[in-house]
This record gives C-alpha cells, sequence and structure tokens, in this order.
C-alpha cells in the first residue's frame, strides 16, 4: 500500500472544489478586506462528560451546552507582487490566531506561489477545505487527531500551470510539525507534499470531478529512556540511555476522490479520503484519555513514546433535494490508531496496549436548509462506536453519540 501511494503523489493530485485556506479572499488587487463566519450551535450529548471530537469533551456533569463553535475573522489584502491573510478565531474559549501568512507571486501570474507563515497543512482535501463553506460540523475524527486546527507554521510552494495543464496543482512544504501553535520542540522539520488533479467541465458541464494524493515526513522526538515499538499483537519496550533524543517516525500517505453532479433532482457530492501510516503516540492514562492518546503533539512528550500503524478514512455524501434549500447529509468515517492489534487483544496482560489503541467509527446523518445566501441551519446526529476491549470501562459501547443544531452566518 506504502509503494502504491508513494507513486499516486507523482501521478494523481487532490482537488480543491472550493474555498481553500490558504488564498486570500481574491487575488485581484485590493485593499484591506474583511470576511469570516460565525458558528453558534446547541448540542445533546448521549451522557454527561463525554470525550468528543464533536467541537470538544462535554464538561464532566454536563450532557448539553450552548457554544460559538468557530467565530473567524478574516483580514486579507493583496497587490501585484503579493498577499496577506490574517485570520483569528474567537469563541467562548477565548481569542486564537489561526491564519498568518503571505504569499510572493509573479506580477502577472499565480502559476507559482511561495507562501510564508501560519496556514493549513496542504494535506489531502479537507484540511485544506475552509469550515465555513463544508456541510459537515466537523472533520473527520481521523484528521482532527493528526493533524489538530488544521495549521501549520512554515514555507509552501505552489505550482499551478495555466494552458493545457491548467488542471494540475501541486504543493510541497516545510513546517516544524508542532501545530498551529507555533511553537516547535525539536530541530527537525516536517515535510508535506501534495498533488492533485481537477476536471470542472466534464458530461456537459455536469460532472467535477478530482482525485489525488498527499505524504507527510516527519518526525517526533522521545525524551525518556524507553519506547514502544509494534511487536506482534502489541508493544514491545525499548529501554536505553541511547533512547533519550530518538526520533521516532511520522509518516501519512492519503489518497482522495471528490465527485459532484449536477442533475435535475439537485446536486449530488460525493468525498472520499483514506490515509495510513505511523504516528507517534503516548499510552492513554488517567491523565490522557484514550482518543486523544495518538494526537499529535503540540509540546514535547513527557511520557514514552508509542509507535502505532493507523488508518483511517471518511465517506461523505450531499444530496440537494429536489433543487430546494434543503440538503441530506450522509457520513461515515474509521479511525483505527493501531492496526496491528484489535477488540480483545486490547488490554491482554503484557502486550503493553492501552485505550489508546482502541478503533471508532462514526455514522453521522442529518439536514441543511439554506435561509438564504448567507445564512445556514445544520440539524446532524452523530452515532459513535468504540470497539469492544478487555479494558475496564471499553468493554462495550460507550453512550458517547452527539447531536448538533447549528447556526451559520457567513459574510
Amino acid at each position: 500500500m506504502k509503494k502504491i501511494l508513494l507513486s499516486l503523489i507523482f501521478l494523481y493530485p487532490v482537488i480543491l472544489f472550493a474555498q481553500s485556506n490558504n488564498a486570500p479572499s481574491t487575488y485581484d488587487p485590493h485593499e484591506i478586506a474583511i470576511t469570516g463566519y460565525l458558528q453558534t450551535q446547541f448540542q445533546k450529548a448521549q451522557s454527561p462528560g463525554i470525550s468528543s471530537f464533536s467541537g470538544g469533551d462535554f464538561s464532566k456533569n454536563s450532557d448539553s451546552r450552548f457554544m460559538i463553535r468557530r467565530g473567524r475573522l478574516k483580514i486579507d489584502r493583496a497587490d501585484k507582487y503579493s498577499s496577506i491573510v490574517f485570520q483569528i478565531d474567537a469563541t467562548q474559549n477565548g481569542i486564537q490566531l489561526m491564519d498568518a501568512f503571505i504569499q510572493l507571486h509573479q506580477p502577472d501570474s499565480k502559476v507559482l506561489l511561495l507562501t510564508a507563515g501560519l496556514f493549513n497543512r496542504p494535506f489531502g482535501h479537507s484540511i485544506v477545505y475552509s469550515s465555513g463553506y463544508r456541510d459537515f460540523p466537523e472533520r473527520a475524527r481521523v484528521f482532527q487527531t493528526l493533524m489538530p486546527r488544521e495549521r501549520d507554521i512554515g514555507a509552501m510552494v505552489t505550482y499551478h500551470p495555466k494552458g493545457a495543464f491548467k488542471f494540475i496543482t501541486a504543493e510541497l512544504a516545510v513546517v516544524n510539525g508542532s501545530g498551529y501553535n507555533a511553537r516547535d520542540y525539536d530541530s527537525r522539520k516536517d515535510i508535506i507534499g501534495n498533488l492533485g488533479f481537477k476536471f470542472d467541465s466534464l458530461a456537459n458541464k455536469k460532472l467535477h470531478l478530482g482525485f489525488g494524493a498527499s505524504i507527510y515526513e516527519g518526525s517526533v522526538r522521545n525524551d525518556t529512556e524507553s519506547y514502544y515499538s509494534p511487536d506482534g499483537v502489541g508493544f514491545k519496550k525499548n529501554t536505553s540511555p541511547d533512547n533519550v533524543g530518538y526520533f521516532g517516525k511520522r509518516e501519512y500517505y492519503g489518497a482522495n476522490l471528490q465527485l459532484q453532479y449536477d442533475n435535475t433532482f439537485g446536486r449530488t457530492i460525493f468525498k472520499a479520503e483514506y490515509i495510513q501510516g505511523t504516528q507517534p503516540g503516548v499510552a492513554a492514562s488517567a491523565g490522557v484519555l484514550g482518543p486523544v492518546a495518538s494526537t499529535s503533539f503540540s509540546a514535547q512528550p513527557a511520557t514514552d513514546l508509542y509507535l502505532r500503524e493507523f488508518s483511517g478514512s471518511y465517506l461523505w455524501l450531499t444530496q440537494q433535494i429536489a433543487n430546494s434549500k434543503f440538503t441530506a447529509l450522509v457520513s461515515y468515517d474509521i479511525y483505527d490508531p493501531n492496526r496491528k492489534v484489535s477488540a480483545m487483544e486490547i488490554g491482554t496482560a503484557g502486550n503493553n496496549t492501552t485505550a489508546g489503541d482502541i478503533k471508532y467509527s462514526t455514522l453521522g446523518y442529518g439536514l441543511t436548509y439554506l435561509i438564504n445566501s448567507r445564512f445556514k441551519l445544520t440539524l446532524y446526529n452523530e452515532h459513535v462506536v468504540n470497539e469492544a476491549t478487555t479494558l475496564a470501562g471499553y468493554t462495550t459501547d460507550l453512550k458517547d453519540d452527539v447531536f448538533t443544531t447549528r447556526l451559520q452566518y457567513r459574510w
């Protein structure tokens, strides 16, 4: 599989069907432009205090909440040679920097772009696709785990030719690897490659097609004398003073597909993405919940690294209903943080597995209503299923479904 995906990265690209976060509101020269969107929502969880990838964990004694999910304010400017983008996110948790980058280009062409600063990692489709345009409330669990908050700081080159090869987009980025907070905790940098095809006018301009592949090559520093590597149906412990400063491989290989068909009943959109590789994480513990034990680090991990071979995917289907303002949504995603173990093997004495190795799947379904071009209502339910294990607290499926009612206004 690894060899296949490595070859795809040089043969096929990722499509960007609409709004990319790594761009100003327009490349036409303009003074300051201010855009953004606000998402306010009410959520009801199946149980109080659940761990959730639908806007974050619920408080210990709460199974319902009002919240500002995203409050984005984007400021950008473009001239003959460059553009600048600055975006913040203001919610009940405070104000955070989301984007801050400068782009350079030739005076009369955007064929070649140089981006420097804090920007979305150019990996796959859903990472760079703006949350203000996405029909589904959240990105899939696998991408929230591997690339939380989507951003990183570094430099990127984008190539998008004109003429006969205008369907090609190629991107190469070098980033810190520590995420959107932009604080690097080691001397190594991570590399991201993305290459894509985009066809927008097939079948009498009714069919739009995109597909592609991405690669991520990086590492995570170990700060202890031990780390755990895969060994049969568990992990083996590797201990040596030389392991302080050992770099565990962080490698992802992804492929994606997007189809859109404008039919007489209404617009149909299907999107799919698959990713696998090696993810350095830690063991689940009293202080580290199982679902986040394999989350990418924003600071030097203080405990032993666990090298997990993972896989994940999502399927998204949206169907406009009879050319109306209503759109039906159905999704299914899977994240398996450890492909080498499953179900009742997790928690077996001596194999060093923890709740951080449990596979989750999520079935989502709902409806959106486009009140006008700026105002949208979304009703969406997520049915989350974890595999049963021998671990205490995870012998059956957890009661962690979430229902979301969201209002969004975009300007």
